[in-house]
């Protein structure tokens, strides 16, 4: 590899990312993606709008009422308004939950008898309606360990003693913000490397590269390496955002979170490059990328839905893409702190390598150095 020629062409390539101020995109895009989507994607449902039809007005039924009006994840209002009309106010969307208290609640739980309380959930939206349900349905039974206390019962001996692991607040932005780490370096990246090549078809400078001594390798080489050197420095930076900004705590190894992003910025790059040499035209390259990206760093990565979950042709989707491998060694970093103790983790590690080598060597073979 002639080193010097390939020092000539990036010194080419980064004039030119100064020029067309694609260097202000560099930095600008991942920050933005970061910011906005880490504030704005909450799985967390609080204030859920709760209408309480207490027919009872006992002891008991306040006591219930009570847990629902000092919970965040309720504004509580009781109301003695008809079942139908309640029922009305969610079709309206002026509310999303009913909880619904009969009559003979405090005497039937004296008595030792059956009683059913009756909950309506605006399911329009299922996750949202599975946990505002999941919600009330701990609060029902968090009242039922205390009546049972309360008139010795057996139900009222059996408590749950409960830790969350890794992201004990059960804060949303240690569960989004990793992962859209993961998603910032697989799009901003492949869009910057998506324009490398194909702008130079569109204006006819490729000809230079056809007419000139330089090999594929070398030509690839001066394309991809000030991209890599450039985005290397986003990994410090969305790792500062992360820690800083949002606090989300880090716990393991900054050597294997630092490797294991500056392996993954190869793949995204590597991706780009694909798409730029087998492209003609900018708006094609980019539009191509991003629906290459964006949709499996969202759907794959295990932000929004966990990978276990999966079944069927959307487990093997998850396994073809590099963002569930990267995002498993982030949430390791950030949260678990396992680190290369974890087989799992060196396995993704040698996968993300192993990527990384087929698409350069893919590139590399797709690159013709003759006009078609």
């Amino acid at each position: 590899m002639k080193f010097s020629v390939v020092k000539a062409y990036m010194l080419k390539e980064f004039t030119e990312l100064f020029r067309s101020k694609l260097i202000i995109m560099v930095y600008l895009l991942p920050s933005m993606i970061m910011l906005l989507f880490g504030y704005g994607i909450r799985m967390d449902v609080t204030h859920a709008r709760t209408l309480i039809i207490d027919n009872d007005h006992s002891h008991f039924s306040r006591m219930l009422t009570a847990k629902f009006e000092h919970s965040k994840y309720f504004n509580a209002k009781v109301t003695q308004m008809s079942e139908a009309e309640a029922l009305h106010r969610i079709k309206q969307a002026k509310a999303d939950i009913i909880v619904i208290i009969p009559a003979s609640f405090e005497k039937r739980i004296l008595y030792g008898q059956h009683s059913e309380i009756g909950v309506f959930v605006d399911g329009a939206f299922p996750n949202r309606g599975m946990t505002m349900e999941s919600y009330v349905q701990g609060v029902i039974l968090d009242t039922a360990q205390s009546v049972g206390g309360s008139l010795g019962r057996q139900s009222g001996m059996i408590s749950i003693n409960s830790r969350n692991l890794f992201n004990q607040a059960m804060r949303d932005a240690d569960a989004i913000v990793p992962g859209l780490m993961g998603l910032v370096l697989l799009v901003a990246p492949a869009i910057l490397s998506a324009l490398m090549i194909v702008k130079e078809k569109e204006r006819g400078t490729i000809f230079n590269f056809y007419a000139s001594p330089l090999g594929r390798g070398e030509f690839l080489a001066a394309k991809l390496i000030p991209g890599f050197l450039l985005h290397s420095l986003n990994i410090f930076i969305l790792f500062l955002w992360a820690t800083e900004l949002f606090d989300v705590p880090f716990r393991g190894s900054f050597m294997l979170y630092w490797f294991a992003a500056e392996i993954y910025i190869l793949i995204s790059l590597s991706i780009g490059m694909l798409i730029s040499v087998i492209t003609r035209q900018q708006i094609v390259a980019v539009v191509l990328t991003i629906i290459i990206t964006i949709i499996p760093g969202f759907l794959y990565s295990g932000i929004l839905m966990p990978i276990s979950s999966m079944a069927g042709e959307s487990y093997i989707e998850a396994h073809l893409f590099p963002v569930m491998y990267f995002n498993h060694i982030i949430y390791d970093c950030f949260l678990s702190g396992t680190g290369l103790a974890s087989a799992k983790t060196v396995e993704y590690l040698g996968i993300l390598i192993i990527y990384a080598t087929l698409l350069l060597v893919l590139g590399s073979t797709l690159l013709k150095k003759e006009l078609k």
